[in-house]
């Protein structure tokens, strides 16, 4: 890999619900997650529609992803790296396991379902890691092998880099990331994932 900079999601304010009951951390975390699809659905924006590829192969695209670089994201804060989403097929759905290492090298896990939006071609998926809130899921970019992805949500707030091993080619990590700039996200907003 390049000799990208490195920027450590570790250095983000933690956010502290430790000390909150289970039932009430989620309904705190349920809460916040409806309020950001609220809020990120009554935006008004005058820029043009985010193109997503026009078809996706989903049992093609099941499996194990690296995250190589991501936007900012409050649901990844306690992430310090090794992230991965695991996604596998189940009917009409995708199960889908999102892990990481937390900075004390635990593992952080989240699970939840997807399911393609009609008239897509699977390339746009509405998630949900808790009923029954959803978020956006589209392909923008999709390599031919399937062997990585660019994805991101409409509001273009956070975006993912995925590939399906740990590290991605420097020629194809730049290339993915000047196909996000030109897509109106921040370049310079992506963090790199350490991958252990």
């Amino acid at each position: 890999m390049s000799s990208l900079p490195i920027n450590h999601v570790s250095d983000a304010v933690p956010v502290r619900l430790k000390s909150a009951p289970p039932r009430r951390h989620r309904l705190i975390v349920a809460g916040a997650i409806g309020l950001a699809g609220l809020l990120s659905g009554c935006a008004s924006t005058k820029q043009a529609p985010l193109p997503t590829v026009p078809a996706v192969d989903l049992a093609r695209y099941a499996g194990v992803w690296y995250e190589i670089a991501r936007t900012p994201n409050w649901f990844e804060a306690k992430c310090a790296g090794g992230v991965q989403a695991h996604y596998t097929l189940d009917g009409d759905r995708v199960r889908v396991r999102n892990r990481c290492l937390t900075c004390d090298g635990k593992v952080t896990e989240a699970r939840g379902v997807a399911r393609a939006v009609p008239g897509s071609g699977n390339a746009k998926l509405r998630v949900s890691f808790f009923w029954p809130f959803y978020g956006d899921y589209w392909i923008l970019a999709l390599d031919p092998d399937y062997q990585w992805a660019l994805v991101g949500e409409p509001s273009q707030r956070y975006a993912w880099i995925l590939a399906r091993t740990p590290a991605l080619d420097a020629a194809v990590l730049e290339e993915t990331l000047a196909r996000a700039a030109a897509l109106g996200f921040d370049r310079e907003a992506f963090l790199f994932t350490r991958q252990p």
